[in-house]
Formats: C-alpha cells, sequence, structure tokens
C-alpha cells in the first residue's frame, strides 16, 4: 500500500501520549517527518525513538503551547530541522477532572487553565504553524475538537466544552482566511477515547458504562482510529476538504 505523506514535514502537539502519540507514529508510517511536541520531553522522545527505531524521521520538541515564545521556537526548529513544515496538527489539550464544574461552582483559575492549554494553545499553534506552511505556500492543519463544543454531552464540565467550541470557531475561521494560502485547515471531533486524558473517567466501572451506554459503537475508540482521521485529513486525498469537522465519536452525536 502506497504511502499518504511522502515527504511530507509535521508538527504534532500534544504528541506524547494519546491521539498525538498515535498521530505522530500514524504520520511517521505514512512517510512524514514529524516533530514531537509536548511540555513533557521525555514523554516525546520516547515517541521519537520509536519512529526512528522504525527507519522515520522524527524530532522531540519540548514547549507549553500557551507559551508564544515557546511555540514560536518550536516551529522554528523543526523547520530547521526538515527543511520546511507542511502539515500542522494542532492537539494538545486538558481535561481537568474534578475541577472543571458548572458554571455555579467553577473556579476562575480552572477556567483560564483550560482556556489557556485548549484555546489560547491552538491559537499559537495555529499561528505560528500558519506562517511556517505560508513560507512554503501550501500546506494542511488539523486541529482535535470534540463533540462537547457541538453538544451538551458533557454535563458540568463548563471550561472544557467552552474551550472546544472555542477551537472549531478558530478552525471555521483559519480555514476561510487562508485558503487563497493554499492551506486547507479541518477539525476532528474525537469522542471518548482510551487515552491518558480520560483515564480518570475510564477506571470507574460505573461511570464508564454511563458514557459507553451514549455511545452506539459501545466501546471507547483506540488512539489509532482518530490518527486514521487525521492522517486523511493531513494528505492530499483530502484536497477538496477544508472548514470542515469530522466526528469520530462512535455515533454518540448522531442520537
Amino acid at each position: 500500500m502506497s504511502q499518504r505523506l511522502p515527504g511530507k514535514r509535521a508538527i504534532v502537539t500534544g504528541g506524547g501520549s494519546g491521539i498525538g502519540r498515535a498521530a505522530a507514529l500514524k504520520l511517521a508510517a505514512e512517510g512524514a517527518s514529524v516533530a514531537v511536541l509536548d511540555v513533557r520531553f521525555e514523554a516525546v522522545q520516547r515517541v521519537a525513538n520509536d519512529i526512528s527505531a522504525a527507519g522515520g524521521r522524527a524530532l522531540a520538541l519540548a514547549a507549553s503551547v500557551a507559551n508564544e515564545e515557546q511555540m514560536a521556537d518550536a516551529v522554528r526548529q523543526a523547520e530547521e530541522r526538515f527543511g520546511g513544515l507542511d502539515t500542522v496538527i494542532a492537539n494538545a489539550g486538558i481535561f481537568l477532572f474534578g475541577q472543571d464544574a458548572a458554571a455555579t461552582e467553577l473556579d476562575l483559575r480552572i477556567w483560564q487553565q483550560c482556556i489557556d492549554v485548549n484555546l489560547t494553545g491552538m491559537f499559537l499553534t495555529c499561528k505560528h504553524g500558519l506562517k511556517a506552511l505560508q513560507r512554503q505556500g501550501k500546506g494542511s492543519v488539523v486541529i482535535t475538537g470534540s463533540p462537547t463544543g457541538t453538544h451538551g454531552c458533557a454535563p458540568t464540565f463548563t471550561a472544557y466544552s467552552a474551550s472546544k467550541a472555542g477551537t472549531l470557531g478558530l478552525m471555521r475561521i483559519l480555514a476561510i482566511d487562508y485558503v487563497t494560502h493554499n492551506i486547507r485547515v479541518n477539525a476532528v471531533l474525537p469522542g471518548t477515547t482510551q487515552s491518558p486524558l480520560v483515564t480518570t473517567l475510564m477506571e470507574d466501572p460505573a461511570r464508564r458504562a454511563e458514557y459507553l451506554a451514549k455511545v452506539p459503537l459501545a466501546r471507547a475508540a483506540d488512539p489509532g482510529e482518530i490518527a486514521n482521521v487525521i492522517a486523511f485529513l493531513a494528505s492530499d486525498e483530502a484536497s477538496y476538504v477544508t472548514g470542515a469537522e469530522w466526528y469520530a465519536d462512535g455515533g454518540q452525536t448522531a442520537i
């Protein structure tokens, strides 16, 4: 089977675990050189080592997506290593179990922390990533959203739901603003996925059963299943796809 992304050069945020790790491995398997970014260097170094061991090209980067100076520097390092960038996977995010709450009970500090990473971090990733794509004259951006940004399917998770709604608004305006630069911008919206982001949720058998009862496929996604959608959206196979929300939620939002 031919590779989807031969010669592509990508940066993946939140690449140390979960969907980000799976996306980095998938893009590399499809022929891309991949800069793997996370706040935890040890985690991305392991992913980069796995890519290299399989014969791919990888760069491990430690940065906070909420810090503009760090993100600008990370994009610069990726460009220098690979000779440019043409793929941006804006995936990093947090889900603050036990702290996110209904609005009247939500501490402003928790709200701000979630917005800083999930929305401002997406903006900064896209801002500096898009500059790199413009230097190449083309490219693709894939943002990790969530069904919580379009449906009220996560009661009491106010900050997370609002931040994910913001990412979709960001995706749509970027798709319009940069279409004339030959840059496509799309979003994948994963449902419940077996990743560290939802480990606490899935460890509780009663809560796990409650959540999965709302999923027609009756199971959580494997991160690799979400990575498959990301790889498609990043590839030239999706050349007529921009400004789109791609649900990968096991049918949850179809109910």
